[in-house]
């Protein structure tokens, strides 16, 4: 899962439960509580402010470094949160690893 995080681009975002769709065949199973619980857990070396709720909002408790990079990194925002319509990143061609 922090292999396909490690692949969204700069000022691109996916969802939670995006994550935990794209991973369901591989895990079994599409927990958004999941990977959000990883996210948490083992997120710190990969651009974790790249994951935002299903909404846009960005991760609790870090909403001012998560914007302040986002926005560094030309990702478009809206609002308190990312304008998920402009930002939204899916992967293709690729084949987890971890």
């Amino acid at each position: 899962m922090l292999a396909l995080v490690e692949r969204i681009p700069p000022g691109r975002v996916m969802s939670y439960g995006a994550i935990a769709d794209h991973l369901a065949d591989r895990s079994g199973r599409a927990s958004a509580r999941l990977v959000g619980s990883i996210m948490a857990r083992h997120g710190g070396g990969v651009p974790w402010h790249r994951v935002v709720n299903s909404t846009g909002r960005l991760p609790p408790g870090h909403e001012n470094e998560a914007r302040a990079r986002l926005r560094a990194e030309g990702t478009p925002l809206r609002g308190a949160g990312v304008d998920l319509a402009a930002a939204d990143w899916q992967p293709t061609d690729w084949e987890p690893t971890d």
